[in-house]
C-alpha cells in the first residue's frame, strides 16, 4: 500500500522545528537566538514563533543566560526506555490544551494494519466526545476521521479498504457510494480539513486534519454538537495551525 505525502502547513512547521531541535541539542552549553537564526536558515519572525511553541512544549528552555537549551519533554521522548509512556503523557497533555483552546473534544486516530483506530481523545463534560454507536473501524466512510486517514491512501489503498467495509448508511447524509466517496476523496485537498456533517451521527459534526509521520497515517480530530455547528469551520482551522506541536511529538 502506496500512501500520498503532500506536504501540509504541520509538517512544514515540524521540519523547521526539528532543525531548531538539532541545533539546540548540539549545543550542550547553551545557543542563542542570534546563532540559531544562522545555524538554521530561519528568518526572526519564524524562529521565534518556533522557538515560543518548543518552550510551551517543554522541548526548550531559556537558560539564565539568555541562552536556549533542551527541555523536559525533549529529554524524556529521546529515550528508549519509556518512550511509549512518555509519548502518551505528552500527546495527552496536547489533547488536553487543545481541547480546551477550541473548545470540543479532540482525537489522535491512526490507520493500524488496515484498520481506524482512535488511540487518544480528550474530552470534558462541556465538550463530549462523539457516542461510538457504530465501530469506527467498519464506518470510515462517513467519519471526518475515517474520511481523513483514507485520503492519506493511494486509489488501491481506498479500494482495499471499502472492500473489507461495507458502506452502510448511518443517517439520511451518508455517502453510500463508493465511486461518489473515492472521487471525493481523491479532490480533498491535504492543507484542507475532512468535515462530517452528520454523517456518522445525527447530532454531530466532525472535522480531521493529517498527521502523518514518516510512514505512519494519522489524523488529528475534534467533534461539536450540531448546535455549535457555526463554529466547525473556524475550530477546524485552529486545529489544524495547532497540529504541530501533535506530529513534532510522534516525529522525536
Amino acid at each position: 500500500m502506496a500512501l500520498r505525502h503532500e506536504p501540509t502547513a504541520p509538517h512544514h512547521s515540524v521540519q523547521d522545528a526539528l532543525r531548531v531541535l538539532e541545533a539546540v541539542a548540539r549545543r550542550t552549553t547553551g545557543v542563542t537566538d542570534t546563532e540559531l537564526a544562522r545555524e538554521t536558515g530561519l528568518g526572526t519572525e519564524r524562529l521565534t514563533a518556533l522557538l515560543r511553541m518548543l518552550r510551551r512544549e517543554a522541548y526548550v528552555e531559556h537558560a539564565a543566560d539568555g541562552a536556549y537549551v533542551t527541555g523536559q519533554a525533549f529529554a524524556r521522548l529521546g529515550t528508549a526506555q519509556g518512550h511509549e509512556e512518555a509519548l502518551r503523557d505528552k500527546l495527552q497533555h496536547t489533547l488536553e490544551r487543545l481541547r480546551d483552546s477550541v473548545g470540543a473534544a479532540v482525537y489522535i486516530s491512526r490507520y493500524v494494519d488496515g484498520e481506524v483506530k482512535v488511540t487518544q481523545y480528550a474530552d470534558s463534560p462541556a465538550t463530549p466526545k462523539v457516542n461510538e454507536w457504530v465501530d469506527f473501524r467498519c464506518s470510515a466512510h462517513a467519519t471526518a476521521v475515517g474520511k481523513s486517514l483514507l485520503t492519506q491512501l493511494d486509489h488501491d489503498g481506498r479500494r482495499d479498504h471499502l472492500a473489507r467495509h461495507k458502506m452502510a448508511r448511518l443517517t439520511s447524509r451518508t455517502i453510500t457510494s463508493d465511486t461518489l466517496l473515492l472521487s471525493r476523496l481523491e479532490a480533498q485537498p491535504p492543507t484542507v480539513p475532512v468535515l462530517d456533517l452528520q454523517e456518522y451521527a445525527v447530532g454531530t459534526v466532525c472535522a480531521a486534519v493529517p498527521i502523518t509521520a514518516g510512514s505512519s497515517v494519522g489524523c488529528l480530530a475534534l467533534s461539536l454538537p450540531v448546535r455549535h455547528a457555526h463554529r466547525l469551520r473556524r475550530a477546524a482551522d485552529a486545529l489544524n495551525r495547532n497540529a504541530a506541536p501533535v506530529l513534532l511529538s510522534l516525529t522525536i
